[in-house]
């Protein structure tokens, strides 16, 4: 259903089911889970990549599941929205490698990530609407990545977007041309691995912490992440290394 492997830094878990678009399934989502936890605890771990096997990053939930589930309804919803808890509270940046299609639930996994790199010819969208569904549990992250009507309008609307129009709105970071695809990615993520990973972990921690802070409790928080970085080794070899340089020049 996945694959997880771990590469120096860089951990890959990829989205393999290509027969069905990579359409996420129960048993996906538990491997998910699974395989972030297993990046956590690796200490050689700095940043995790997720992808899709074939053509398509991922084209949604698997809807004959949600026709006929085996369990609770809510049991099953709470599962997705305790992935993408997970994906925010992960130690690690998760950057997401879309290319083809990323649609409801995947592009609900996509948004969930930190990052999202796409090829020019990639979609993504929510088209629940389509068949009377909503896009319910990633509307959170949704609504955090673009403005008020652009949410509105991708969760009602029902239509993919286009990798440059989804960068435009601030939903997606980066958009390379489909040949250069890969090689960017790798170029992207691999200079993204060398940075500290206790600064990239703190960062990451502080920017979400912030969500519905007043801006006293926000500037107070950062306050104690600034405080708390000049801590860690990290640092005092950044700061050590600069000076040399800085000496040398």
């Amino acid at each position: 259903m996945i694959q997880y492997a771990a590469e120096g830094a860089i951990a890959r878990i990829t989205l393999n089911r290509p027969e069905k678009r990579n359409a996420l399934s129960t048993e996906m989502l538990v491997a998910v889970r699974e395989a972030l936890q297993r990046a956590a605890d690796d200490s050689t771990v700095r940043l995790l990549l997720i992808q899709g096997a074939g053509v398509d990053f991922c084209a949604g939930l698997d809807l004959s599941e949600v026709l006929n589930p085996a369990e609770d309804s809510l049991v099953s919803a709470r599962r997705l929205g305790e992935l993408y808890i997970a994906m925010r509270r992960h130690p690690k940046p998760i950057v997401a490698a879309v290319k083809g299609r990323a649609l409801g639930g995947g592009a609900g996994l996509a948004t969930a990530c930190d990052l999202i790199l796409a090829a020019e010819s990639a979609q993504i969208g929510y088209p629940e609407v389509n068949i009377g569904f909503i896009p319910a549990i990633v509307t959170t992250m949704l609504r955090r990545a673009v403005g008020e009507r652009q949410a509105f309008e991708l969760a009602v609307g029902g239509e993919p977007i286009r990798a440059q129009q989804a960068q435009a709105i601030g939903l997606i970071n980066r958009v390379y041309p489909d040949a250069e695809f890969e090689s960017a990615v790798e170029q992207y993520v691999s200079a993204l691995a060398k940075k500290s990973a206790t600064a990239m972990s703190l960062a990451k921690n502080l920017l979400y912490q912030m969500d519905g802070m007043s801006f006293e409790a926000a500037i107070e928080a950062g306050a104690q992440a600034n405080a708390r970085v000049r801590t860690t080794d990290d640092f005092k070899a950044g700061v050590d290394r600069f000076l040399r340089e800085r000496k040398s020049r």
